[in-house]
């Protein structure tokens, strides 16, 4: 039997997301998204309410929440602004690694003290000259007695100023290829650790994106995430936990989009009557719901596996991929949908349109998310 239901508990988590939304969110989106300014209001009292960190196990003071109840929470968060949901949810990625990989001390030290005060962190992969081509890093770790001396650069780092540590992924071995990347909890203070200047983005413009430098950083081994050469691992099975999350994102903006939409072609007249009544428009915005839900059973699906303790990178890919360009479709079409209207940054379909396009090239573009499927199908035979 398939029980699409939620839970009592599951609607609760939906009704706090989508209240905070209309309250400590709304009211500051025009704010934030012309400004710029990271959304430390928004943050503090996220984290006041409980939904900040919400995969941190009980046993280091968080809520121990399913992957499931993430996607509920990014849905909502997302649809009212999705550049103050990943300042948010850059948390998550950082820590995934840490949940997948870290000893019981690290969790203690660099988890725990999260739950207890808004603290931020950074997931620190992609470099100037490695995006999607992981194996392209060029930063190294040299070990020396019980520390490492960190070297290199990483760019397009989401909270990289305002992160308390960082996850670094390095070349222990550069001639093993992936197989010599170590993976590293690399505190933000530590000497040698520069953040470069805040980078203007056409989206989800309050999201603090930067570069970072690393310049002869020594870290103690304790530090490091599991055995060297599993770093690789490490950061890629992080993306089976984090990925649901971004494509519920995709599915919250989607969601903004039809809802201003359908509420638009329903006051806007042409010829005498409600453009929703013509069936140019009525396709359209049909053909948007039915994408919408499509990809939300998706995240559910890959969300699922995962909360089953099933490898879930399968769906997470096809979630992933579908939800993020569903939601490009989508906000383009919601701006068709207004018209002239549309393209006016004083109607909210223009900033969902320019937040949309991130959701296709971070944790993965669109291309590499079918390279993985492609993979996922011929190489391991699902």
């Amino acid at each position: 039997m398939i029980d699409l239901s939620l839970s009592d508990e599951q609607k609760s988590l939906q009704e706090l997301a989508r209240l905070f939304g209309e309250k400590e969110m709304a009211p500051r989106i025009e704010h934030h998204d012309h400004t710029g300014e990271y959304p430390w209001d928004v943050i503090k009292k996220a984290h006041e309410v409980g939904l900040m960190n919400t995969h941190i196990p009980q046993e280091y003071g968080g809520l121990g929440l399913s992957v499931l109840d993430g996607c509920l929470i990014a849905e909502e968060l997302s649809s009212f602004c999705s550049g103050m949901y990943t300042a948010l949810e850059a948390n998550g990625l950082a820590q995934a690694p840490l949940l997948v990989a870290a000893n019981d001390a690290q969790k203690k030290q660099f988890l725990t003290p999260m739950t207890e005060a808004p603290i931020m962190a950074a997931y620190g992969v992609t470099e100037p000259g490695a995006g999607s081509d992981v194996q392209g890093i060029k930063t190294k770790a040299v070990k020396k007695g019980d520390e490492y001396v960190i070297n290199g650069s990483k760019m397009w780092i989401t909270n990289a100023s305002v992160a308390d540590w960082f996850f670094v992924l390095a070349y222990t071995d550069p001639d093993k290829g992936v197989g010599g990347m170590t993976g590293f909890i690399v505190p933000a203070k530590t000497p040698g650790v520069q953040v470069g200047k805040k980078e203007k983005n056409l989206g989800q413009k309050c999201s603090d994106t930067r570069g970072i430098t690393f310049t002869d950083v020594v870290i103690p081994a304790k530090y490091r995430l599991g055995d060297e050469g599993y770093g690789f691992k490490i950061a890629m099975g992080a993306f089976d936990h984090t990925r649901p999350p971004v494509a519920a994102g995709a599915v919250g903006v989607a969601k903004a989009a039809y809802q201003h939409a359908v509420r638009y072609a329903q006051e806007r007249k042409t010829f005498g009557t409600p453009i929703a009544k013509h069936q140019a428009v009525s396709f359209m915005i049909a053909e948007m719901a039915m994408n919408i839900e499509a990809a939300r059973m998706l995240v559910w699906k890959a969300a699922y596996e995962i909360d089953q303790g099933r490898r879930n990178t399968y769906y997470a890919s096809v979630a992933k991929a579908f939800a993020a360009d569903m939601c490009n479709k989508v906000c383009t079409d919601a701006v068709q949908v207004f018209g002239g209207y549309g393209y006016s940054t004083e109607y909210p379909v223009e900033k969902l349109y320019r937040d949309s396009k991130i959701f296709q090239i971070y944790e993965g573009t669109s291309q590499i998310q079918r390279l993985i499927i492609a993979k996922e199908i011929f190489d391991r035979k699902k």
